[in-house]
């Protein structure tokens, strides 16, 4: 069954804190969803850290992943 679970990231163009809700079964992918408040286009990763808890990271479009 899926989960979601509930993040929150900074935008990396307006800095804003923003909550989004990760699906547990998007691990090792990438996408990409806009800013709530800026509306660019965010990229996130979405993997499992060592102590098997999501991690989520997120990049701008010029950004190297």
């Amino acid at each position: 069954m899926n989960q979601l679970i509930e993040e929150s990231v900074a935008c990396p163009y307006c800095g804003e804190i923003i909550k989004v809700l990760i699906d547990s079964s998007d691990m090792d992918q990438q996408y990409i969803e806009d800013c709530q408040v800026c509306c660019k286009p965010i990229n996130f990763l979405v993997s499992e850290n060592m102590s098997g808890e999501i991690a989520v990271r997120v990049f701008s479009e010029d950004e190297a992943i």
